[in-house]
This record gives C-alpha cells, structure tokens and sequence, in this order.
C-alpha cells in the first residue's frame, strides 16, 4: 500500500514516528479513490487500532481527511485539495488554460495537459481525460524529466539560450527508454528543431507505447509559464498525427499565453495600485481623453459641459466652456474641435477664439479624427440606429456604414486604417475598413460586466476599453480574447486614452459621477475624477 515503514524510519530523524505514521495514512487514503475503513487502515499499514483512531481523529479535526458517514470509509478531506492548489502561484495559467485544454481534448480524444517547470522537473497542474478507455492517465502533481517529455522540451525550446544551456548542463540524460535522448548534443539539435516549428515531440522517449506534442505557454513579456501537451497511445497517435496536431497545440498555447499578465504584474493588487487620480475637481461625467504631441490631455465633463487640459501629474485647468452637451474632442492643429450632439466648434489653442465648424445635420452620437485630418462621426438615424461616415468640407455626411444600433464611441487605429466603434446595448466592439461594407464584431462584453465606454489602441496591437459599472477597464488582443483586466477604484469609467511622459507609459481614464449611487460613493469617492494607471 506504501513504502515499508521500516526502510523510511532507517532514514527519519528521531522523535518523526508519529508524523511518520500519519503521513502513512494519507499516503493509503489518497490512494484509494473509494476510501478506506479504519480496519482497513489498520491491517494495509500494520499498525494497532488505536493508533490510527487517534492519527484518523487528528486528521479529520485538521480536514484533511473526511468520513463518510454512509459508507463508514476514510476520503481525503477538502483541504488537501486547497493546499495541492496553492502548491503553486498560478491560478491564472490554470484558468487560462482550460477552455484549450478541453477544446484540445474535445478535438483529438486524446487527453490533454497543462504542466510547469519546477526545478529540473516538469509538474502537472491540469488534466482533461480523452474519451477512450485506453488514454494517457499521468496523475496531478507527478513529476517528469525535462529531456523525455514534449512539455519539457517545449519549455526548454522557449528559454533564452543561456537559461536553456545552463539547465541542459546540469539535466541527468537518464534513458527510460531506448529512445530516450541521451546525448546533449542530440537534445540540443531538437531543441532547436522544436524552436523553428513551435511544438515539441516526445516519441515513446519516457513510456513505450506513448506519444505526446506539446507546446510552450509565454505570457506577453515572453516569460515561459509552463507547457500544454496532448498525449496518447502511439497507435493512434502516429507520427504523421502529431505533426497534423502539433500547429494546432501551438496555437492554443498562443492563445493561453495572451491571457497571462506578466509576472511582475501578478499579484492582485497590482493594477489598483498602479491607479492614481489627478488633482483637480470631479466631473458630473468625464470623457474624450486626448493626447496631445506634448503630452498634456484634453478631457470633458459632458453633462456640465467644458473642456479641461491637464499638463503633467498635477496641472488640470479648464480649457474651454462649452453651452451643450460634449460627445466627442478631436485635435486640430494647435487647437481642438469640440462636438456637441447638433453641430462642432473650433477652438483656438488658448482656449478663447472660437468658431462654428459645418457639420452634418442631426443628432450626433460619437465623433473622432481619421487617418489625414479627416472628420468622423456617427449620427442617429430616425428609424434608430447610427450612420458612420467621413464629414465633408461642406459639412456633410458621407455615409459608409449603417449599424442597427446606437453606438456609443468611435476610434480610428491609425496604423492600419481599422474604425473601431462601441455598441454599449449589445455589448459589441465592432472593427471595419473602408471599402469593406462588412462590419466585423472583434469582441463582446456580457451586461454582467458592465457597460462599454471608449476605446484605446496599446503599441503591442491591444485594444482596451473603459466599462462602466464594471468597476475596470479590460484589453481585448486583436483574436477577441480578454487578455487583462486593470481594477479600477470607482465604478463607473467611461473613456481613455495612451499618454507617454517622461519616458513612462500611461493610460489615462475619465470616470462618471452622475450615475453613481450615494451609498457607492462613501466606497468610491474619487468617481468623476480623471485616473492616470501606470503600466
């Protein structure tokens, strides 16, 4: 049932023979998964009744172990599960990993893994079983070489080469079976040869009869965070099957990765942190953030209608006062073009000399600069929903793309000539190009999760979005994956925008305080504050 006694106690330090003992009894309990008896225990182990009546009390008042009261056995208790998890500091890859896990599974039948480096070992932290009686059935929390298995080598393959070198150094190339590599130079060969095609193989290497592909897990910094792997019996996973299978493992491990914060980022706390308000007064509804070449920020109170800019950390001012209600700011030379729902103004860069702008007729919903200077905006259509379209010199609307709902914000990514737009009643960021009549939908966010305000455009090709009620603003990759989410400490955040100063990245973020309650704001007090993250 275990290791005799007798040869550990020959190894034990003095006075260890009762924890001796009940480790023996959780070692037997978690071995058997219907459970066991006290008799049981007492026959399999050689030990008196009455010593494991105290060891099984013991165990049971610690929860580690449970008793059945129907079946009168011994299971392991809930807290056995609780401390396997926090064995290690990564619930985000675990939850991360699972939708591909399963996907993996459901698509090959075969069983899926999810493992991480530990020392010189690799650790298994998640299995989906496949759906044959006949499958790979390596237990959680088993440890395996490095050299002979596919997670291990995909995770050696995504190191730096020093770390890689360093590690392969010290690897005792232990053959398990005859196809083990056991030669440095051949591993490193297929390293790199995993390296250059992205999965990594492990050919009956550590069981006869097994075969397995995996791939490494990188979060966004490119630190490796562990490797995914299908694995099954070599006859039915053949060599020209895995490398049909080993794209596809790459792909999921992208697609895990993506969702990874950067370790450094990880702790829970971190991204509050990071959130600091500026000084200044509150806006009933703070919006349309944006950045200037110098750095400074124009920014909006809609509801009590004006214009503020913000210079550095500290400098927030107003900038202009407006007689209705903002829906969008755009730069325009050295000044700015501020958008009312019925019509837009340009106003000079000391924030006095004004002038009225042609714009199109009707009630504009959003509006924001194109690519050369041009004008865009989205106006409610009477039968509802929002046309988009170019603003013409005449003031016109050019229209080239009708939607069947309102949308809530606009923004063009210069770089590749994509118009993002919000639709905060269905929850939908929507993306298209001109010419294209097609409007694609890159991501939608539940009601549960608030509600969708404006959007930024990070230089790794991220979009974010502020969300109000949601208490946070999330960073969509460009495949429709929630890759981050940054705790905010109001509830109600409504647009932002990427600003660089000194050096230093930041996002800047408009909040509400019009829509949030009088008990919420005891908890929330900076709400209609603008916020500046630090990333």
């Amino acid at each position: 049932m275990s290791t005799p006694r007798a040869a550990r106690s020959a190894s034990s330090g003095e006075g260890t023979g009762a924890l001796e003992k009940a480790l023996d009894v959780l070692d037997a309990v978690g071995a058997a998964p219907e459970g066991l008896s006290q008799s049981e225990l007492a026959e399999g182990l050689d030990l008196p009744r009455t010593t494991v009546y105290r060891l099984l009390a013991t165990l049971v008042d610690r929860g580690l172990l449970r008793r059945d009261p129907l079946r009168k056995v011994y299971c392991l208790g809930f807290r056995c599960f609780e401390m396997a998890r926090q064995a290690y500091a990564m619930p985000d890859l675990v939850a991360a990993a699972a939708m591909e896990l399963r996907t993996l599974r459901d698509l090959t039948g075969e069983t899926a893994y999810l493992a991480t480096l530990d020392g010189r070992e690799v650790i298994s932290l998640e299995r989906y079983d496949g759906a044959h009686s006949q499958r790979s059935a390596a237990a959680l929390g088993e440890r395996k070489p490095m050299h002979c298995t596919s997670q291990g080598k995909a995770i050696l393959s995504a190191m730096t080469d020093e770390a890689r070198d360093a590690i392969v150094r010290e690897l005792v190339l232990k053959p398990l079976t005859h196809l083990t590599i056991t030669d440095r130079r051949r591993l490193q060969a297929e390293l790199r040869i995993t390296r250059a095609r992205g999965y990594a193989i492990d050919d009956e290497e550590i069981v006869l009869g097994v075969r397995c592909v995996g791939a490494a897990v990188t979060d966004a910094a490119g630190e490796v965070r562990g490797a995914i792997s299908v694995a099954g019996p070599a006859w039915r996973l053949t060599r020209e099957r895995l490398e049909l299978l080993g794209p596809e493992v790459a792909d999921a491990a992208r697609r895990i990765g993506a969702q990874l914060q950067p370790v450094h980022d990880a702790s829970p706390d971190a991204s509050e942190l990071a959130v600091q308000a500026v000084p200044g007064p509150w806006a009933f509804h703070g919006a349309h953030p944006v950045v200037n070449a110098d750095g400074s920020v124009y920014w909006a109170d809609v509801l009590a209608p004006a214009v503020r800019q913000l210079h550095g950390d500290d400098d927030d001012r107003e900038f202009y006062a407006a007689e209705t209600p903002i829906v969008g700011l755009m730069p325009h030379g050295d000044g700015l073009i501020v958008v009312g729902e019925q019509g837009a103004m340009q106003v000079a860069a000391d924030g006095a000399g004004t002038s009225p702008l042609p714009w199109p007729t009707g009630t504009t919903l959003a509006a924001c600069a194109g690519v050369n200077a041009t004008l865009w905006a989205a106006l409610s259509l009477p039968e509802g929903g929002s046309a988009i379209g170019q603003v013409q010199p005449d003031g016109k609307l050019k229209v080239h793309w009708r939607l069947s709902e309102a949308v809530g914000a606009l923004r063009w990514r210069g770089d590749d000539g994509t118009l993002f737009a919000t639709a905060p009643q269905s929850g939908s960021i929507l993306m298209t190009t001109p010419g294209d009549a097609t409007v694609r939908r890159l991501a939608t966010v539940p009601r549960g999760s608030g509600r969708l305000g404006g959007l930024a455009f990070d230089d790794q090709g991220g979009v974010w979005a502020a969300l109000c009620d949601g208490w946070s603003v999330v960073r969509f990759t460009m495949d429709g994956q929630l890759e981050r989410v940054v705790g905010l400490p109001v509830p109600c955040a409504t647009d932002l925008a990427f600003r660089v100063v000194d050096g230093v990245r930041q996002l800047v973020i408009t909040t509400q305080r019009q829509s949030v309650p009088l008990d919420t704001l005891t908890t929330a007090p900076l709400s209609g504050r603008l916020l500046v993250a630090r990333l």
